[in-house]
């Protein structure tokens, strides 16, 4: 989800290595504390947690100095220490997050039966090596592996409301249920997200940061949510699967409306925090998710720019027609391919360098080095409310974006 584009690096004046520093400093702390098979479970949105933990941290930040590299082309390389806090806490996240991930692929049924077992026992030894990591550094994971157990739980609740209140508008004669809001499906995620937030400024011993920072991560686990099912709608619409947008009835514009205000909420919440204003916090965390909003905006057909979005998108239907909005989805691996390429790709770092298929939905990924997404991110668009000046004054003013000049 996080996209650091290196137009930006270079207008903070950073070292656009740094997020490769982070990147690599996590790939090692998996592999150091948990073995070659952990490698497969880094997650690069867990980075700006390391980010987050330095950036609050005053003195010298830790480096290490990594081994030649094959994907580094042989290189060595200065990377976050495999033993920092920041690093110990997104090694905590990458495996309560894989294991969670693994554990749904096995409960939807996905590949042989043959292959659930070893996969059901990753998923298990992750989520035991997540917890003891966790007490490390002193964070609680029961509440989040408890909350994280209760999205299932939650759909299939979200999934028997919304087939009676089918049934109820064709006439017939059964008993409502509770409804579930899209906010109770996103909850697990908001809550999860916060506590991990919050456990930066705990690290970086900033208690005064802790509950701006959970504000921060709750709207990042709601972005991260909603963005997942704005761009898996029509997959999972072909494939039969669970998806909040549809199970709640929540529209497309109401749904980018709801990451347009997450976005604001959480960098007025980093501002609390007086990290708005430090340049790898903007570089790794506020504009790749201010990109991710109009990147949304612009697979939905609305306006690029912010402040126009409600004018433009109050003509978009739902569901939407098939055809729109979306290419078709690319098919699948089953588990055997999925984990063939979880060990070739993820365990090696061959993703980290080269493109690659994504193991989960077989979509084609840009190497995660290389990413980068920075078009028109200048282009105000045909913005109304003369606010361009000054950003501050507008909601999400796409001036206020990577920055880049391209």
């Amino acid at each position: 989800m996080l996209r650091p584009c290196p137009h930006g690096a270079e207008k903070y004046g950073i070292d656009a290595s740094t997020w490769r520093a982070h990147m690599c400093g996590l790939c090692l702390g998996l592999r150091d504390g948990h073995g070659q098979l952990a490698r497969a479970a880094t997650n690069t949105d867990a980075i700006v947690l390391s980010v987050l933990t330095e950036a609050q941290m005053s003195g010298s930040i830790g480096r290490t100095t990594a081994a030649p590299c094959a994907l580094r082309g042989m290189r060595r390389a200065e990377v976050a220490s495999a033993d920092s806090p920041g690093v110990l806490l997104a090694a905590t996240a990458s495996l309560l997050l894989g294991s969670a991930k693994i554990r749904d692929h096995v409960d939807d049924g996905d590949g042989s039966v043959l292959t659930r077992r070893p996969m059901t026992k990753v998923s298990s030894r992750w989520a035991d090596r997540a917890r003891s990591q966790a007490s490390m550094i002193g964070l609680d994971v029961e509440p989040l592996v408890a909350a994280i157990n209760s999205q299932s739980h939650l759909e299939a609740l979200a999934s028997v409301g919304a087939n009676r209140s089918t049934a109820s508008a064709a006439g017939t004669s059964e008993n409502a249920s509770r409804t579930i809001s899209l906010d109770e499906l996103t909850a697990p995620t908001q809550i999860c997200a916060a506590e991990f937030f919050a456990h930066t400024a705990v690290l970086a011993d900033r208690p005064d940061n802790v509950a701006a920072l959970r504000v921060a991560g709750r709207n990042f686990g709601r972005i991260a949510h909603l963005a997942d099912a704005v761009a898996d709608f029509d997959d999972d619409r072909t494939r039969g699967r669970f998806n909040p947008l549809a199970a709640t009835g929540t529209t497309m514009p109401e749904a980018y409306d709801l990451l347009r205000q997450s976005d604001s909420h959480l960098r007025k919440a980093v501002a609390e925090a007086k990290l708005d204003q430090v340049p790898t916090v903007r570089w790794m965390l506020l504009d790749p998710l201010h990109a991710l909003v109009r990147r949304v905006g612009r697979g939905l057909g609305v306006t690029a720019h912010a402040c126009s979005t409600s004018r433009h998108s109050a003509t978009m239907q739902y569901p939407m027609p098939p055809g729109t909005g979306f290419e078709k989805p690319p098919r699948r691996p089953g588990i055997g391919e999925a984990l063939a390429l979880v060990l070739g790709v993820y365990c090696t770092g061959y993703a980290c360098c080269a493109d690659h298929t994504n193991p989960c939905n077989g979509k084609r990924k840009d190497a995660w080095i290389k990413n980068c997404d920075c078009g028109d991110c200048c282009d105000c668009g045909d913005c109304s409310c003369n606010c361009c000046g000054n950003c501050c004054d507008c909601d999400g003013c796409c001036c206020d974006g990577c920055g880049c000049d391209c």
